[in-house]
């Protein structure tokens, strides 16, 4: 029944998405909902110029969930929210950026969390659609992969995040929304937990200038945050990001070791097969076994002589913020 879900409301803020637009509001349609049940669809359009409002209004007559609220000009993020912040119903909102894409269970797995009531926020993982074989799309893997690590530890969210509607306003010099509402869910005592099975898809930096011009701006709202709030994100934290690099830098140096012996194990081997076959005439009819790879073992699961059963591997655990 409706009443034991979950209900939120969802915000979508947006300047100029004509590209993705469509995209963003049939993800959202399309959800997986079990627990949560989203109630409406509040689209922020901010200064558009392009077709944007054009689109909105095309899905809001074939579904009256969606709502439209156009600002003339653009006035930053922070006024679109604070324009979703007045006209959400419920006291569950989700926030994500109209250049982003939520997968198909990411309302679910980040609203259900509220189910436990000292849960005030909730974030997605981000996942970026760059092309890692580019240089610079490779450095939005990395940076996202450092900042999972780090959301596991202590959260740091962005991008597309839930939270319980606590507050009716955000302050126009804040420009670092999402580490706002982290504040305000800290300082009243409530969770903040990360997502990762949310996972929420967008496009990095695709040139040095464009992805230094974005880490530039956030460590400034960063820090700004952290001198008038007294509120510092867990990434302004040197000493447990570099933990984590060299943890990811280990990773890559065992990775390449581990592929140079595997490449010297193989040419040696080859070299002997090569031997058997040509000089000694062996075809290894009868194999001469290895008798180290005759016991098999899973974690949590039990061996018999008639066969494996495993259970299932331990999801990630969500960690929280006092």
């Amino acid at each position: 029944m409706e009443g034991d879900l979950i209900r939120c409301s969802v915000g979508i803020t947006a300047h100029n998405e004509e590209a993705n637009m469509a995209q963003i509001l049939d993800a959202m349609l399309d959800q997986h909902l079990h627990d949560v049940a989203i109630t409406e669809i509040i689209v922020v359009a901010s200064g558009c110029t392009d077709n944007t409002v054009p689109i909105v209004q095309a899905y809001m007559e074939r579904n009256p969930r969606i709502r439209l609220f156009v600002q003339e000009r653009r006035e930053g993020k922070t006024s679109a929210i604070n324009v979703f912040l007045q006209h959400a119903q419920e006291d569950i909102c989700v926030l994500e950026s109209g250049d982003t894409l939520p997968r198909y269970n990411s309302v679910e797995a980040l609203v259900s969390m509220f189910a436990d009531p000292q849960v005030g926020m909730t974030g997605a993982q981000k996942v970026p659609v760059n092309t890692p074989a580019h240089i610079v799309g490779y450095m939005s893997h990395l940076r996202l992969q450092l900042e999972h690590e780090l959301c596991l530890e202590i959260p740091r969210l962005g991008e597309m995040i839930a939270f319980r509607k606590v507050f009716d306003h955000i302050p126009p010099d804040v420009a670092m929304d999402e580490a706002f509402v982290e504040a305000l869910a800290v300082q009243r005592g409530l969770h903040v937990r990360y997502a990762p099975d949310a996972v929420v898809y967008n496009m990095g930096p695709e040139t040095i200038r464009d992805f230094v011009r974005q880490r530039r701006r956030n460590h400034a709202g960063h820090l700004y945050l952290q001198h008038k709030y007294q509120y510092k994100v867990s990434s302004l934290d040197t000493r447990r990001v570099l933990r984590l690099t060299f943890g990811i830098i280990w990773g890559a140096v065992r990775l390449v070791g581990g592929l140079a012996l595997l490449a010297i194990i193989e040419l040696y081997s080859r070299i002997l097969g090569s031997y058997d076959y040509h000089v000694k005439k062996d075809r290894h009819e009868v194999w001469d076994m290895a008798w180290t790879t005759k016991r098999v073992e899973v974690e949590n699961g039990s061996r018999s002589s008639a066969g494996l059963q495993a259970k299932p591997l331990a999801g990630p655990t969500n960690k929280t913020t006092p």
